[in-house]
């Protein structure tokens, strides 16, 4: 499996895994560290703790969930010049300040 991009999860602005776009499909990991972490909580109900990653055809829904929409998604493609249909990136460029406690970051950012 090739990686073609990555960018980095976090909760409550502390990394806690990769979203990775691959070859085949999409993949979810945490970071170990942030596992071994009392407090670590899950980024979804729909991708829980664990130390497998998670893998998917399509964007997983949660991911998908933090991109705009309406006007705001025009916005966003047009400025970055962004296909709409790039959901990965999308979710990449558009999601550093997101509504509650996950933000989409490069990692060490």
């Amino acid at each position: 499996m090739n990686v073609l991009r990555q960018t980095g999860v976090y909760v409550r602005d502390r990394f806690a895994g990769l979203v990775q776009e691959t070859d085949e499909g999409y993949r979810f990991s945490y970071d170990p560290t942030y596992l071994a972490a009392d407090d670590a909580s899950a980024v979804s109900l729909t991708l829980p703790l664990q130390a497998e990653p998670y893998t998917s055809r399509t964007l997983f829904p949660f991911f998908d969930g933090l991109i705009p929409e309406g006007w705001l998604l025009n916005v966003v493609s047009r400025n970055w010049k962004i296909d709409q249909k790039d959901r990965f990136g999308l979710l990449m460029v558009a999601c550093h300040d997101c509504i509650g406690n996950v933000s989409i970051r490069e990692v060490g950012t």
